[in-house]
């Protein structure tokens, strides 16, 4: 007989993927709008350094505990509908049975077989196929939240890096063309790998992310010109 196929999908890979991508491209974009901003306000290259700085760490805490808390609120909710089913299912076993074989005719299984495999699956791992089948919770897709943050925390650093690297070597003169063309560059290749890595087209996702880090600095970068020109006191 054929060896079977040893398919490779993505679907394990969506719960860090998802913080790690997040949390990259916020890095990016809020570091290097930040830096654009304070440049147009024409302060010094040294404050514009600070400023940077100063985002890189805040923004890293800011992912990593709003994820944390955002991702464990999931996990929480996961686990009071896991205690639920233990529950029913010591309470009402043979209505649990019914229940999953529903859920499999519903899907198109014959009554027979769909009973069968409840039966089977119910002796095997019941609390683990109506997780699955019942509540759609499943171990590639559970919530992890210490996983999430410390994901989050460590691709804004990186993400935040790039553009703040740029800004502490580049002379004041070229600052906002260098960071912004940089930075959009930097946007164009995460968008494209993280499209990639999840198995999507990836020229979308580079010009989706591109698109928007543009109006995200332009703003910011206005904002900052704004404030520059106002006269002081």
């Amino acid at each position: 007989m054929p060896a079977g196929k040893n398919e490779r999908h993505h679907t394990d890979r969506i719960g860090w993927l998802r913080a790690a991508v997040l949390g990259a491209n916020d890095g990016i974009l809020s570091t290097s709008s930040l830096v654009l901003g304070v440049a147009a306000s024409h302060a010094t290259h040294r404050s514009i350094v600070v400023a940077g700085v100063a985002g890189l760490v805040a923004g890293a805490m800011s992912m990593a505990a709003g994820e944390y808390v955002s991702v464990h609120s999931q996990a929480d909710s996961e686990e009071a509908e896991l205690e639920l089913e233990r529950g029913e299912l010591k309470a009402d076993d043979k209505g649990e049975h019914q229940e999953l074989m529903a859920i499999y005719v519903a899907r198109g299984l014959e009554p027979s077989l769909a009973k069968q495999v409840a039966d089977q699956l119910m002796v095997h791992d019941a609390l683990g196929a109506h997780a699955r089948d019942e509540l759609g919770i499943s171990e590639a897709l559970r919530a992890r939240p210490i996983q999430a943050a410390l994901a989050s925390a460590g691709s804004f650093a990186i993400g935040a890096a790039m553009p703040l690297l740029v800004t502490a070597i580049v002379p004041a003169v070229g600052l906002i063309p260098l960071v912004s063309g940089t930075s959009l560059a930097f946007l164009a290749l995460l968008g494209g790998l993280a499209a990639y890595a999840g198995g999507a087209a990836v020229t979308g996702g580079a010009i989706r992310v591109t698109f928007w880090g543009a109006a995200a600095m332009a703003l910011t970068a206005g904002v900052g010109l704004l404030f520059g020109t106002l006269p002081a006191g």
